[in-house]
C-alpha cells in the first residue's frame, strides 16, 4: 500500500480504492475528500441509459463517458459522472486523466444517499470548472434541474420542469433535446 508522506492526493486515494475489495457494481467517487460508494440501481441505469443513447446518437463514443473519473477543482473532487461529453478534439492529460476544462456536459442521477453532493458540492465544482451544461435527474421528486451559463463559480441559469417534460438543450453546446417521458420514478 502507498505509504503516506505528506498531503493527500486524488491520486493516492484513486490507488488505495483500486487495491480495495469494491464490488463491481458499485460506482466509487471522492468528493471533497470524502469517498462514495454507490450500487447501481435499475432505475438510475435506465435514466442513464436514455441521456447516453441520445447523446450517442448525436457525438462519437470518444465523446461520451460514463462513470470515467475527471478530476474537478476543489478540495480532492474526482467525479464519476453518470454521464459526460466532452469537446471535440479533447486529449486525455499527462496522467492518462480527460480534463474538466474539457467537459461541455454534464449528468448526474440522484441516489437517495448522495443526491445532496449532485445539488451542492458537486453543482459548484461543475460551475467553477465552466461545464456549460449540468442536469441533474431526481427519480424520488420525478424532476430535472437544468443549469447552464457558469461564471465565478456558480450557475446563472437554472430550469426545474417534471420529468415528461422535455430537457430543450438546442441552445446550448450540445444541440439537442433530450426526452424525458421514459425516464422511470423511484
Amino acid at each position: 500500500m502507498t505509504e503516506c508522506t505528506g498531503e493527500l492526493t486524488l491520486d493516492m486515494m484513486f490507488e488505495w480504492l483500486e487495491k480495495a475489495p469494491v464490488p463491481e457494481e458499485y460506482k466509487t467517487e471522492i468528493v471533497g475528500g470524502h469517498i462514495f460508494l454507490t450500487p447501481h440501481r435499475d432505475t438510475h441505469w435506465e435514466i442513464i441509459a436514455n441521456i447516453y443513447d441520445r447523446l450517442r446518437a448525436e457525438y462519437p463514443r470518444k465523446r461520451v463517458k460514463s462513470d470515467v473519473r475527471i478530476d474537478y477543482p476543489g478540495y480532492l473532487n474526482g467525479f464519476a459522472s453518470d454521464v459526460t461529453l466532452l469537446a471535440e478534439g479533447a486529449d486525455k492529460n499527462a496522467k492518462g486523466l480527460w480534463s474538466c476544462e474539457d467537459v461541455e456536459f454534464v449528468a448526474e442521477v440522484i441516489s437517495k444517499k448522495t443526491g445532496a453532493d449532485d445539488y451542492g458540492s458537486k453543482k459548484d465544482a461543475y460551475a467553477t470548472a465552466g461545464v456549460p451544461v449540468y442536469l441533474i435527474v431526481d427519480p424520488y421528486t420525478g424532476e430535472w434541474h437544468l443549469y447552464t451559463l457558469p461564471k465565478d463559480g456558480a450557475y446563472r441559469g437554472a430550469v426545474r420542469l417534471p420529468s415528461g417534460e422535455e430537457v430543450d438543450l438546442t441552445g446550448t453546446v450540445v444541440g439537442l433535446v433530450l426526452k424525458t417521458d421514459e425516464f422511470p420514478r423511484d
